[in-house]
């Protein structure tokens, strides 16, 4: 089969002669012909097509492969070597790295210290939208065995060949070669959409955007309302998996669904599940977003309860790979573009603080901030050096920031106090407005130091705030997040909306710092998340009895719940300092029975009978997983989620009239 889909490849592929005769050269053996070749080129141009007919050829010359995907590439080089192991080890490997743009921090490193160490008659292919770097070029070193191509439109003789090849009807081909000019993308789906029958002379009028009328007329109507929900996980998700789909579906046939998409000609399959052409992706977005504004608003939320349900269950070494998901369902937000810079330029990637690295990091603390903040840097790389990740250039390995992300429990201990002032006017803050009790303790962002690019939007600033709101997510007891910025008025405003400015400017040294908060009791970090994604600048929730936005109050309810085996955390959470609590005396002790009530209370409704079995089981009966309590029941995983999630909304709805009207269950 395989080589029946190469030949199939072969007979479809058009042009780019010049790259397949160096290639070939190569693989013969050729000692002229180059060792490493770097094909770049705009998004649609045809890279990935070439990178398959390359392949293809590679695979039929009986030559070992290494495929990797730069979107998936980890931030670490060592999970990149690990990768691609085998073309360091093995003879003749060939490896093939495809949209090296999002991977282009690691260029130097490859070319520095990868490459140089490859297997003997080993080749390297590279493809990406950016030229690489012109050193590369002109380096008299590498000037023999770098072959590199921009590759540029079809002429329009391979474009209707390209056509009459997919046998798309003469009276078409003038409008589509309109559209699409020699784009490879657009002619391709031009294609697609012709051979399967769709081929109205409308669908390629030229006042339509191209894209959009393509894949109109590529998709045509969408079998059922399941399929149209399927294509907006994708359009929105940064890759797609069965697994995913089954979770935000839980009423449909996820593996039917995942079938289906995988079958569309624009989608591409990778480790992580099935991910878009960036500009299938934008125009099928778009056009979701026109047609079913609120099913594409109600979906977006679905995804984030569910990267925010992985996040807190994840192991920790899954935590930044569902971060990373989980943020870029915001990346169009107003709020967001002012923090991140979704950057991958100068990339780097974090490690725990080494004893080794505590010089560089006082010099680097004492260099932007002076000598009295590197003393509390110090201080604090001895009470808490877990706090502190060191961050490296992923090509060079040098060390060019710190951060420190202090966890401090209550009662806090006063010689952290005298240490330091920044975290000395945060424990005040708390003591005048709503005090930390026993079992609950402060993050604080303390130090966030890239001498290079200091205190503006960065991607080590990117890196720490995603982790510091995993932490959040993922920590029992945690009362409050605090960040600290030199830049008080400018950061005010970048922060707004997310974290409130507390009025302390604590000063150390010759600089004053301000100090930005968020309560986590008032507004769980579920709900905090969410926010973003209604890209408004309205301001968290206040802490305190309601008012309080339903979004708040359902989100407490779920952390309730889902702190139900933990007396101390539950004693915590936010639905304590709802007006459903207001009046209890042992308000901990009261409020599980209201919430058992209220959950037993559900077995009135026949209709509701398997939600309330399916929430026991998840949160009260000692399950320790949701896939756990499905096996408990007898009953499929997504089954059993499609009550739990009946069942969650039925409560949260009972809850929140007792919280409007007064009216408690009993």
């Amino acid at each position: 089969m395989g080589e029946r889909l190469s030949r199939a490849r072969v007979r479809a592929f058009i042009g780019r002669d010049e790259e397949l005769g160096r290639f070939e050269d190569a693989l013969g053996g050729d000692p002229h012909a180059p060792f490493a070749f770097y094909v770049h080129g705009p998004g649609g141009i045809g890279k990935s097509t070439l990178l398959r007919c390359l392949t293809d050829r590679a695979r039929a010359a009986g030559r070992p492969l290494v495929e990797l995907d730069g979107r998936f590439v980890e931030r670490d080089p060592a999970d990149f070597e690990r990768a691609a192991a085998a073309f360091l080890d093995v003879p003749g490997t060939v490896l093939f790295v495809d949209s090296f743009e999002h991977c282009q921090w690691m260029e130097s490193w490859l070319w520095h210290h990868f490459l140089p160490r490859a297997a003997d008659g080993a080749l390297v292919v590279l493809a990406g939208r950016r030229a690489p770097q012109p050193q590369w070029a002109a380096d008299p070193a590498w000037s023999g065995l770098l072959h590199v191509s921009e590759l540029g439109p079809f002429s329009e003789d391979q474009a209707r060949g390209l056509l009459a090849a997919a046998r798309i009807r003469p009276e078409l081909r003038d409008p589509v070669l309109r559209f699409a000019g020699g784009n490879p993308l657009a002619l391709s789906l031009a294609a697609a959409a012709g051979s399967t029958g769709c081929g109205r002379e409308d669908i390629w009028a030229p006042s339509a955007d191209v894209l959009r009328t393509l894949l109109a007329g590529l998709i045509g109507e969408v079998p059922t309302a399941a399929h149209r929900r399927a294509l907006e996980v994708a359009a929105q998700s940064h890759s797609t998996s069965e697994e995913l789909l089954t979770s935000v579906l839980p009423e449909e046939d996820a593996h039917l669904l995942f079938s289906w998409l995988r079958d569309l000609p624009f989608m591409e399959s990778t480790r992580r599940g099935l991910h878009p052409h960036d500009a299938a992706r934008e125009t099928l977005a778009a056009d979701l977003r026109w047609r079913a504004p609120n099913a594409f608003e109600t979906m977006r939320r679905r995804l984030a309860d569910e990267y925010l349900r992985i996040l807190r269950e994840a192991p920790e070494e899954r935590v930044w790979t569902v971060t990373d998901e989980l943020f870029f369902l915001f990346r169009e937000g107003k709020t967001l573009a002012r923090l991140r810079t979704w950057s991958r330029e100068d990339e780097v990637h974090d490690r725990p603080l080494h004893p080794d690295d505590l010089d560089t990091v006082l010099r680097m603390a004492e260099e932007t901030e002076g000598a009295a903040s590197a003393e509390i840097v110090r201080y604090w790389a001895r009470r808490q050096p877990q706090a502190f990740s060191v961050y490296r250039l992923v090509d060079t390995g040098r060390i060019v920031a710190f951060t420190a992300r202090l966890a401090l429990a209550a009662p806090p201990d006063p010689q952290d106090l005298a240490a330091d002032p920044v975290i000395a006017a945060a424990w005040r803050y708390t003591e005048d407005t709503a005090p930390v009790s026993p079992g609950e303790h402060i993050g604080v962002s303390r130090f966030t130091v890239y001498p290079e690019r200091y205190q503006v939007p960065s991607r080590v600033i990117d890196l720490s705030s995603s982790r510091a709101q995993a932490e959040a997510a993922r920590a029992r007891g945690r009362a409050y997040g605090f960040a600290v910025f030199r830049d008080a008025e400018t950061w005010g405003a970048r922060v707004k909306g997310t974290l409130e400015d507390i009025g302390a400017r604590p000063r150390v040294g010759a600089h004053t710092y301000g100090v930005f908060g968020v309560d986590w009791r008032g507004i769980p970090v579920e709900a905090w998340i969410q926010s973003f994604l209604s890209d408004t600048d309205a301001s968290p929730v206040p802490p305190g009895p309601s008012p309080i936005s339903r979004i708040a109050f359902d989100q407490a309810v779920r952390e309730a719940l889902a702190h139900w085996r933990d007396p101390g955390t539950f004693a915590a959470c936010a639905l304590l300092r709802t007006r459903l609590a207001a009046d209890l005396t042992d308000a901990a002790a009261e409020l599980r029975a209201l919430l058992r009530g209220a959950v037993d209370g559900l077995a009135d409704d026949p209709r509701a009978v398997r939600a309330r079995e399916a929430l026991t089981a998840g949160y009260f009966s000692g399950a320790p997983t949701q896939e756990a309590a499905a096996r408990r029941l007898g009953l499929p995983y997504g089954t059993y989620r499609r009550h739990l999630r009946q069942g969650l909304d039925l409560l949260c709805e009972a809850l929140w009239e007792q919280e409007l009207y007064g009216s408690r269950a009993r």
